[in-house]
C-alpha cells in the first residue's frame, strides 16, 4: 500500500512561513504527480500545487509567488515552503500522489492521499 505522511504543521502569525514535508512510500512509482491540496472547516477541498515528473510545477492563483512545491528524490520527499502567510491559509494540508503519466489539478485524479496536518495562521 502506498504511503503519504504530512508533517511540519502547526500555528504561526501572519507574516510568516512555514515548510511542509511529505514522505511517500513507493516514491518510484508515485514520481509523476505530486500535490498539495488544503481544505478549511466547512469548505471543499483545495489544490494548491503540484509537480511533475519532470519537474514542472502548477500553483492556485490563490498562494501563487507565495508558496513553492519541490522534492528530494533521494529522500522520497514532497515540499510545501509557505510564504506571507494569510489567515485564509488556514486548513488541513494534505499532500497527494496520482499513479498516471500525467500530472492534474483535480483531487478526483489523485489515488493517495495523507492524512493531513493542520496550518493555523492568526
Amino acid at each position: 500500500q502506498v504511503q503519504l505522511v504530512e508533517s511540519g504543521g502547526g500555528s504561526v502569525q501572519a507574516g510568516t512561513s512555514l515548510i511542509l514535508s511529505c514522505v511517500v512510500s513507493e516514491y518510484a512509482y508515485m514520481r509523476h504527480c505530486l500535490g498539495w491540496f488544503r481544505q478549511a472547516p466547512g469548505k471543499e477541498r483545495e489544490f494548491i500545487a503540484n509537480i511533475d515528473g519532470g519537474g514542472r510545477t502548477t500553483y492556485a492563483d490563490s498562494v501563487k509567488g507565495r508558496f513553492t512545491i519541490s522534492k528530494d528524490n533521494a529522500k522520497s520527499t514532497l515540499y510545501l515552503q509557505m510564504n506571507s502567510l494569510k489567515h485564509e491559509d488556514t486548513a488541513i494540508y494534505y499532500c497527494a500522489a496520482r499513479a498516471g503519466d500525467i500530472c492534474a489539478v483535480y483531487e478526483t485524479l489523485y489515488s493517495y492521499w495523507g492524512q493531513g496536518t493542520q496550518v493555523t495562521v492568526s
